[in-house]
């Protein structure tokens, strides 16, 4: 039977979500592709009770993780049976809903009768009652956002999530979500954006000034960069690396002589501070507070904690942000 560490409170930060009462851990556990049938059980089991022992109560799904989709809602559900009943009032637990979870025209995208389905179906995976945020995973470029806002709304309305946020959304098009929301009289908590040192379109984009002006949090997911900015592409392509295998969402073109001698300077950078290159560009999306939480993938405790211990020097002087944006963009 799981215990969880007595001073699991101790070091990590929790940071106010908006203006809302919710806060989040600096760093949230994702289970986007450590949580399907090809990983052990045990491995996943250790990942999530060394999170929460680290003080990580942040975890983050959305019905499509796994592979294949809707697996890693499932073993978080039998993690929870196991390991976290007792600690349910302690996590908070999202889930999200917009890409393709089934055929037809109602399995994706932003309409009311496959967003509720969709929650619905989450809710039975997990074997939870309710889920703290349920998030619209991307705007649909044909539902109208009144109808996608107002499903979300429903969910609080029937008690099925507490909170709810948007995800991949300009600013302009959260600034319009947060406005019907407010009517609707259910404000939206916060937005999930892809966020790193190498990838800045919340800022170039208006949307980080958005989320400041209407007081909503952010949760940025690829801090990392799936990968490039862990260290393992130094000396270029290892053969087990993501890139090497062609993913959809790494291919091996991405990783230039010029990217590698990038990563190279930044890895300097990272040294300097007593930190790994992954530490540094965690801390880097976490400097100055604009930024609620940061997502971490993990295929193991270890790796888990590399992560967590980003939080040890989260401050950057003026010399070291314009080093890295030197880096970055020159």
């Amino acid at each position: 039977m799981y215990t969880a560490h007595p001073d699991r409170y101790a070091e990590m930060p929790y940071r106010r979500t908006g203006r809302s009462g919710l806060k989040l851990p600096a760093l949230s556990l994702g289970l986007w592709h450590n949580f399907g049938p090809d990983r052990p059980v045990e491995t996943q089991r250790a990942i999530l009770r060394r999170a929460f022992d680290l003080g990580v109560t942040h975890f983050d799904l959305a019905n499509n993780y796994g592979p294949p989709p809707g697996s890693a809602e499932s073993a978080l559900g039998e993690a929870l049976k196991a390991d976290f009943g007792p600690y349910r009032d302690e996590l908070v637990i999202s889930t999200k809903a917009g890409y393709l979870m089934w055929p037809g025209p109602y399995g994706e995208w932003g309409s009311r009768k496959y967003l509720l389905s969709s929650l619905d179906q989450s809710l039975s995976r997990t074997g939870l009652e309710y889920v703290d945020i349920f998030y619209s995973h991307r705007p649909d470029p044909e539902t109208p956002l009144e109808e996608t806002m107002g499903a979300l709304h429903t969910a609080v309305q029937q008690g099925k999530a507490l909170y709810v946020g948007v995800s991949n959304y300009s600013a302009e098009q959260t600034r319009e979500a947060a406005r019907i929301l407010a009517e609707l009289g259910t404000p939206l908590l916060i937005h999930q954006p892809r966020y790193s040192m190498l990838d800045r379109r919340p800022e170039t984009g208006g949307l980080l000034d958005a989320l400041d002006e209407l007081e909503v949090g952010s949760i940025a997911y690829s801090p990392l960069e799936q990968g490039l900015l862990t260290g393992r592409y130094l000396n270029g392509i290892p053969e087990d690396s993501r890139a090497a295998s062609d993913s959809p969402f790494l291919n091996s073109d991405a990783v230039t002589e010029e990217l590698v001698g990038k990563l190279r300077a930044l890895n300097e950078i990272a040294g300097s501070r007593g930190q790994s290159l992954a530490q540094l560009a965690l801390a880097w999306v976490l400097r100055q507070g604009r930024v609620t939480s940061a997502l971490v993938g993990a295929s193991s405790p270890r790796q888990l904690e590399d992560s967590v211990a980003a939080i040890g020097n989260l401050d950057f002087d003026a010399d070291e942000l314009a080093r890295v944006d030197k880096i970055v963009q020159g």
